[in-house]
């Protein structure tokens, strides 16, 4: 479906510029888009790597354990139906971490990891549980206390203070976080809690 968006934006798009005279303003935008998207990945690249590396550095030393243990509380009140002691919330902890630091890449095979882990608590295999419900709640929201790629993006287009969006990235996707939350329990609720 995505796809065929895309497809269909780049025809009509194109289409547009070639009726309207402007095939210039096209052939521009195709020969300048390569040195731009290899100029911005160069410029994320290492940044990138640097946390991934650190995760993965937390990971081994068993420190993403020893966060997920300190997190459980919190997050047994959020998935009550994940029995104690569960693989899930590993992978849900380090999930929120990554998204925390901003890691979109790094929080994705996690995520598919939990969301997996998850469907096999799942009685119903056609449907979401509310766990995963939840977890695709959190994960779309995704609380972020330094938001990486952001600031990469402002230090490639020259901006005076990069990490001045750290802040309002922070309050804005706390708020959004906590808001998703609220839904979410009022719709279980709603819902009977059934799924």
């Amino acid at each position: 479906m995505i796809n065929k968006l895309w497809v269909s934006l780049i025809l009509i798009g194109s289409l547009f510029l070639i009726l309207t005279g402007q095939a210039d303003v096209l052939n521009t935008q195709i020969l300048s888009s390569g040195k731009v998207t290899l100029e911005l990945v160069m410029q994320i690249f290492p940044l990138v790597s640097l946390w991934l590396g650190i995760m993965n550095i937390a990971k081994e030393s068993g420190l993403l354990s020893k966060v997920s243990k300190i997190i459980y509380p919190l997050l047994h009140k959020i998935f009550p139906d994940i029995p104690k002691g569960h693989e899930s919330f590993g992978y849900i902890s380090s999930n929120i971490l990554s998204n925390m630091f901003g890691l979109g890449n790094a929080a994705t095979p996690l995520g598919l990891k939990a969301m997996k882990s998850l469907q096999s608590l799942n009685k119903n295999k056609e449907e979401a549980s509310r766990s995963m419900i939840t977890f695709l709640i959190i994960n779309t929201c995704g609380f972020c206390i330094i938001p990486t790629t952001i600031i990469s993006l402002r230090m490639l287009y020259s901006s005076k203070d990069a990490s001045f969006i750290a802040i309002p990235c922070l309050i804005i996707s706390f708020i959004s976080f906590l808001f998703g939350l609220i839904i979410d329990r009022i719709w279980s609720k709603k819902d009977g809690g059934s799924k």
